[in-house]
């Protein structure tokens, strides 16, 4: 902030009371609604425990599909039996 000067010298009073003005303009941010570093982190997921958690669900993924193939396998295996018996 430029501070225009009529007189170079200001006196002491009157120096207090330009930064007594200055600071009583800036706003305070109350303490009573803010919340510690460490809990805003926490409910930011990290880019790792997204990658893990895609790997678990293709894995998953992957596992659901080898079971219904086994499924169909299994169910091609039985109507061949049933054909070949009945």
């Amino acid at each position: 902030m430029k501070r225009f000067f009529a007189n170079p010298i200001m006196t002491l009073e009157y120096d207090w009371w330009w930064g007594k003005r200055v600071n009583d303009n800036v706003s305070v941010s109350s303490q009573e609604n803010t919340r510690p570093i460490e809990e805003h982190l926490q409910m930011i997921p990290s880019e790792l425990e997204i990658k893990l958690e895609t790997e678990k669900m293709r894995k998953g993924k992957n596992k659901a599909e080898e079971d219904l193939d086994n499924l169909k396998t299994y169910y091609k295996k039985l109507c061949f039996s049933i054909r070949t018996t009945g």
